[in-house]
């Protein structure tokens, strides 16, 4: 991630950095590229617009599914039936913080 965040930066001032860019951004903060690495990342970027290959990442990562939307539908179909027990666990809780309060004698806006 430090080697494609320098290219990254460095894209900003210059369309093609070179390995020897990323490896004198990354010094002045103290990180030392590992080459074989740097070598890896040049030569997949060689000769590509890091802009299209940017597009081109979002369009893909949009494909991928988040889980989002399929964890909520059975924990929408649960919700009724547990609805009742989930009540009675949140009022045990309340009373429970109510009495941890209570213990230490003062509270936060006394």
């Amino acid at each position: 991630m430090k080697l494609i965040a320098a290219y990254l930066l460095l894209s900003l001032a210059n369309e093609n950095p070179s390995a020897e860019d990323i490896t004198k951004l990354l010094s002045t903060v103290g990180i030392e590229a590992e080459s074989d690495r740097l070598d890896k990342l040049m030569s997949e970027l060689q000769g590509k617009d890091i802009n299209t290959l940017i597009s081109e990442g979002q369009e893909k990562l949009a494909s991928v599914p988040s889980g989002g939307a399929a964890a909520a539908a059975p924990a929408a179909g649960g919700a009724a039936a547990a609805g009742g027990e989930a009540a009675k666990e949140e009022e045990k809780k309340e009373e429970e913080k109510e009495e941890s309060d209570d213990d230490m004698g003062f509270g936060l806006f006394d």
